[in-house]
């Protein structure tokens, strides 16, 4: 039963993680129990139309999860499944903001490395300054929910009048893997690799392809890339090559469906190599000036707050990268320990 399916598999997207599985199955043997019972009844299978108003009655498939959620006291079952989604949202989107920010208004407003340290030390304030927030709404919703429900709008998914039919389709299952690609989009992604490659190769020798107009700015200006930059652009090209030989090499061997968990990680882990050397570079000098002594008193302030910006921009870049090596990593362990929890 198709429309069962989907149901279960929207009833599991607001289930605790490790119980998932459990909670899905002894749901999907209840529901099949009923649904024979009442075919049973019928003397012939439900209708569609007879299976939405079935489910309908069962309820929206956020408030079946929420039975099997811990006893929450602050918000209560009907909202916390919206609760703790609003909640990771608002605290992703508020680091990701935060970061910018701060990448890009220290190095302009002050000259104290310190700045930066402080702006760190001051993310778990902001993001339980934005928990908090979200729960102070959400236990407000709660308390005129419960005490004037003729005053509160229905919320979405929650509601009783739900449609089972605006349910979203069946998911395509992959041994718990991510969605694999087609052979098109496999055959695409070489091909763009290929030209992506060769545009990067054209970057030395005609940089006008990547900064356009700029250019002839940039050769007019008293500033300069540092050397470093050219080390680093090689590693670009080589971390290119190696995705190219890979793909390549899986499309050859036929298993160009899924990328390797490893595999994944190990894009992850080659761009770190030169960001780290940027960060680490000596006195975090990225532009220079041609002709310092010429040049120093004029330009010497542009060129301090254009090399802290980079280090900050830099930063910010890096631990984003590292944050999805780790995310990556964590899902390597969790399928090691979800296929040896299973072998036993």
């Amino acid at each position: 039963m198709e429309l069962l399916d989907r149901y279960l598999q929207a009833v599991k997207k607001f289930l605790p993680l490790r119980r998932q599985d459990d909670i899905i199955a002894e749901l999907r043997a209840n529901m099949e129990a009923q649904l024979e019972d009442k075919e049973s009844e019928l003397t012939r299978p439900m209708t569609i139309g007879e299976q939405e108003d079935w489910l309908r009655k069962i309820g929206p498939p956020m408030m079946v999860a929420a039975r099997y959620q811990t006893q929450q006291y602050l918000i209560g079952p009907s909202i916390f499944p919206v609760y703790w989604y609003v909640l990771r949202m608002a605290m992703l989107w508020a680091l990701i903001i935060y970061s910018v920010v701060i990448a890009v208004i220290i190095p302009i407003t002050t000259s104290n490395g310190s700045s930066v340290v402080e702006a760190l030390l001051r993310i778990p304030s902001v993001l339980m300054t934005v928990a908090a927030w979200v729960t102070v709404v959400f236990a407000a919703l709660e308390f005129v929910a419960a005490r004037y429900p003729e005053k509160c709008p229905p919320i979405a998914g929650l509601s009783g009048n739900w449609s089972p039919s605006s349910l979203p389709p069946l998911e395509k299952e992959s041994d718990g893997k991510r969605k694999g690609r087609s052979y098109p989009q496999a055959v695409a992604e070489i091909v763009f690799g290929f030209l992506f490659l060769g545009w990067l190769l054209l970057i030395p020798r005609h940089p006008f392809v990547i900064m356009g107009p700029g250019v002839y700015f940039w050769r007019s200006s008293p500033f300069q890339l540092a050397d470093m930059w050219i080390t680093f652009f090689w590693w670009i090209v080589a971390l290119n090559v190696v995705q190219l030989i890979w793909r390549c090499t899986d499309l050859l061997r036929g298993t160009w469906q899924q990328s390797a968990r490893l595999q994944q990680i190990a894009y992850k882990v080659i761009p770190l190599i030169p960001l780290i050397q940027l960060i680490t570079v000596r006195d975090h000098v990225y532009v220079a000036l041609k002709h310092p002594a010429l040049d120093q008193l004029r330009h010497g302030n542009s060129v301090d707050t254009i090399n802290k910006s980079v280090h900050m921009g830099l930063l910010v870049v890096t631990a984003i990268i590292a944050i999805q090596l780790a995310f990556e990593c964590g899902q390597l362990a969790w399928d090691w320990y979800q296929k040896h929890d299973a072998s036993h």
